[in-house]
């Protein structure tokens, strides 16, 4: 399959949609700590639809491939934050072992499962998230302070896991997480930022080695992750990251769980479209 092949004027469409899908998940990365891949997954999975790339590895390289983009934004994100002495490293050290098991786990899963899993994966995590952030979450929080012992660790674990299978960079997850646990959204945000570089780059590794040699990949793809995708989105990005992250502070508390939250519903309820019709 020759993804380009004899449609000159389909590039120029696909790569003003990727950039833009980079202007998109910059500005998200930064504003949320979700890394852009809540953004650039949907996008990504329905340029390849567009282009013909076969449905059962479709979802495969939009992950692996979201997960790439998130490598140089998260770390761009989270520069940002530190900045401005937002985020909770000594949350980080506690939960960054569970996190790289939970990533380990995502990674070997979604090597093995079908597209259309991992479509509904995405929409089925996101959609509850999105509305938690818009109607129940604001100011509800059931600890002080996140967990210890076994749950302390199965959080950032399950955090690793999903994310990875979806192609996020945690914060879809982790943000809403820490804020139940008494976390103040814009240091959960902060936080969430440095979970993309904890995710994305094991996570990117395990979608190249899992799609590694598999016939029918688009031109330009190593594994699971394609090159393409990656050049277009990740410069565009990484340098609007921190414009994201001021942004962050910038705006009050409810706007921002509101933005989230039409951010997730939107893009999840397109992925589950898909699936079922």
């Amino acid at each position: 399959m020759d993804l380009l092949a004899g449609v000159p004027a389909d590039f120029g469409t696909l790569a003003l949609g990727l950039v833009l899908a980079g202007v998109v998940g910059g500005l998200i990365a930064g504003m949320l700590g979700v890394g852009g891949g809540i953004v650039v997954v949907p996008v990504l999975y329905h340029v390849l639809a567009g282009l013909g790339v076969p449905e059962s590895m479709r979802m495969h390289v939009a992950v692996g491939t979201s997960l790439a983009t998130i490598i140089p934004t998260s770390i761009s994100s989270l520069r940002a934050h530190a900045a401005k002495g937002a985020v909770d490293w000594g949350l980080l050290k506690r939960w960054i072992g569970p996190m790289l098991l939970g990533v380990i786990a995502g990674s070997m899963i979604a090597g093995s499962v079908r597209g259309e899993t991992l479509s509904l994966i995405f929409a089925i995590v996101a959609i509850p998230v999105a509305i938690h952030m818009a109607f129940d979450g604001a100011g509800r929080t059931i600890s002080s302070q996140p967990p210890g012992g076994v749950t302390g660790a199965a959080l950032p674990f399950g955090i690793g896991g999903i994310s990875t299978m979806m192609g996020i960079g945690g914060g879809t997850v982790g943000v809403p997480l820490m804020t139940v646990f008494g976390m103040p959204i814009h240091s959960a945000v902060a936080t969430a930022s440095a979970f993309g570089a904890i995710i994305s780059i094991p996570g990117t590794i395990g979608a190249v080695l899992s799609g590694w040699h598999l016939p029918g990949l688009p031109p330009y793809s190593f594994g699971y992750v394609n090159a393409l995708g990656f050049v277009l989105i990740a410069p565009v990005s990484f340098f609007l990251a921190p414009v994201g992250a001021w942004l962050a502070h910038s705006v009050d508390r409810k706007r921002l769980r509101r933005m989230f939250a039409l951010f997730i519903a939107v893009t999840a309820a397109r992925m589950l479209w898909d699936v079922l019709f």
